[in-house]
């Protein structure tokens, strides 16, 4: 199968959007598919650079479109759909609802992922565009709430066979021969010491500013803040400094293939969500958020402490890990101090999550899309006309 995946994404950055769009395109290429990706001309990039920045093994190829601003990437999506068409692609692979409408006009299968709910002037009149061809189009969603608010906002419901719930990822073959957290600490030349991490950007939402709170509350603790931009970091960079505060580690941006590793240095991670959320994109996404890290956490073997918000409940349960209030640090201290100094209670919260992670592979997750592909009543006619001629 010839399966052209486009994305508006930056490619290569650091963004969680330009992040799953490529684990998406790997996990495609790790299931025997021919892929292309187009993608706008921001900067170009080698694999090597690819491949390292964003965790991948298996090479594909990346075409870089030009664009003009002032047409808001619609004139890339209309012409990567019709260089598509040119290469003989099977099915249209997209995050991009431009692109995905584009492709209906073209008469071509097409696969939409929404991790969030049509945004700007014209994405609520692109989406009522794109849900009247149903039938040849495939829709997946980070998240059940997703699609029920999606389903709810727009007053219609998905045909059952063309929407697949679709969980972000982790690569469980990557973190299948971790060592262990005092092992990890030695290659990274850290500190011996127990030690909680958070991995991820520095949006507003994201808890930074909790897990600040919890790391002076626990000065015994060691906390690894990993990830971020530099302008997101500097202001609580300053703030450590300023308060005097000595146990946590800053690493700043560490390509994904390194990842793990630094994961892997923790005997606790945590994801300490606000009640609202920022995504990448902008726009509160705390009803539906479903971040990457969740998974890498699980699939690492560590014990996880996550805010209580709803959505997580779609993969976590008690059973894999702890909950806490999103606002309230003396809570989160109490519970990571209890981890802290139960080595039983953790291993046995990271066994489970390591063993529901298994469910939620990248390749897992493409295999059930291509599955439903193929159902797509445009795939089925073109299989047909194959077969006559």
């Amino acid at each position: 199968m010839k399966i052209a995946c486009i994305t508006t994404s930056q490619i290569p950055s650091r963004t969680a959007n330009s992040i799953q769009a490529m684990k998406v395109c790997h996990a495609l290429k790790q299931c025997g598919e021919e892929i292309k990706v187009w993608v706008p001309l921001f900067k170009k990039a080698d694999w090597s650079e690819l491949k390292d920045l964003y965790g991948l093994q298996e090479e594909f190829p990346v075409a870089w479109l030009p664009f003009k601003p002032s047409l808001k990437q619609y004139d890339f999506c209309w012409h990567s759909v019709e260089l598509a068409k040119q290469w003989g692609a099977d099915v249209i692979y997209t995050w991009a609802l431009q692109s995905a409408v584009f492709a209906q006009q073209q008469h071509l299968p097409t696969v939409m992922e929404f991790h969030d709910f049509p945004m700007g002037t014209f994405g609520p009149h692109l989406f009522r565009r794109y849900i009247r061809h149903q039938a040849n189009s495939l829709s997946l969603t980070t998240t059940a709430a997703l699609a029920k608010g999606l389903e709810e906002k727009y007053r219609f419901t998905f045909q059952a066979s063309t929407l697949q719930i679709a969980p972000n990822g982790t690569d469980p073959e990557r973190y299948a021969h971790l060592p262990g957290p005092a092992q990890a600490r030695k290659q990274l030349e850290l500190k011996e010491n127990t030690t909680v991490g958070f991995t991820g950007h520095f949006y507003s939402g994201r808890g930074v500013d909790l897990l600040l709170e919890i790391a002076l509350a626990l000065p015994e603790v060691q906390f690894l803040w990993v990830g971020g931009k530099e302008e997101h970091i500097r202001p609580w960079r300053e703030e450590l400094k300023q308060r005097n505060v000595q146990n946590v580690v800053l690493t700043g941006f560490i390509p994904n293939q390194q990842l793990p590793l630094y994961q892997a240095a923790c005997d606790i991670l945590v994801m300490p969500y606000g009640k609202t959320i920022s995504g990448s994109s902008g726009g509160d996404i705390s009803k539906v958020i479903n971040p990457m890290k969740m998974f890498d956490y699980m699939a690492s073997g560590r014990a996880i402490v996550a805010s209580e918000i709803p959505v997580f409940h779609e993969i976590l349960s008690e059973q894999s890990a702890v909950f806490c209030p999103p606002d309230d640090s003396q809570v989160w201290a109490a519970a990571i101090r209890n981890l802290a100094e139960d080595a039983e209670i953790r291993k046995k919260l990271a066994n489970n999550a390591k063993v529901l992670s298994q469910r939620y592979s990248w390749k897992t997750r493409a295999e059930k899309s291509l599955a439903l592909i193929k159902g797509l009543e445009g795939f089925r006619h073109e299989e047909r006309t194959d077969q006559e001629s």
